[in-house]
């Protein structure tokens, strides 16, 4: 089993639990005041400006793990959820999205936290990516049906999901491998 190593461990600082669930909550809220603003993609999808910014957060989710543990975690997905409960209604978001998306991170960061959890014995990389590999398509499809449903065409929900689920994996991919390259950089 690999243990992973850490920028601690490799002689730089790591970022304190604090600020990374401050960047956590961030992300949220940016996705969240963006997620209705979409890029059509060259052949199939309808890509949110919002998922952009959420992509962060599953990577930054791990991160708090590593730093905080389960409590930092807990306390993470807390503060998001009041943080853009707070921040809609302030902006006077439609409720559907609100609840849409207090659902789906609800829904989406608990599950992906009982299975990195559960996988804590195994490295790094297996706990992200099968975390990931649940959480991220169960995010995707119950934001966007609880948010679209019956106000878009089924093709324009597919191409939402479809978008959404893709450059969440690639995105987060992207941060973890970069997480992990400079984690095992020679000194």
């Amino acid at each position: 089993m690999n243990a992973p190593v850490t920028p601690t461990a490799l002689g730089k600082p790591a970022l304190p639990p604090t600020i990374l669930i401050i960047l956590y909550a961030t992300s949220i809220l940016l996705a969240n005041v963006t997620l209705n603003r979409f890029i059509q993609l060259p052949v199939f999808g309808l890509l949110s400006v919002g998922t952009i910014f959420f992509a962060a957060v599953f990577t930054l989710r791990d991160r708090i793990h590593r730093a905080g543990g389960l409590k930092a975690v807990y306390i993470a997905i807390a503060l998001a959820l009041l943080v853009n409960t707070v921040a809609a209604a302030a902006l006077h978001t439609p409720l559907r999205f609100i609840g849409a998306s207090f659902l789906a991170i609800l829904l989406g960061e608990l599950t992906d936290t009982a299975v990195y959890q559960r996988l804590l014995h195994r490295n790094w990389w297996t706990r992200v990516l099968a975390s990931n590999a649940v959480s991220v398509p169960l995010d995707s499809v119950s934001f966007t049906l609880l948010a679209f449903w019956g106000t878009m065409s089924h093709r324009d929900i597919a191409q939402i999901i479809f978008a959404d689920i893709v450059t969440k994996y690639v995105i987060a991919a992207l941060f973890a491998f970069r997480v992990r390259h400079v984690a095992v950089r020679p000194t």
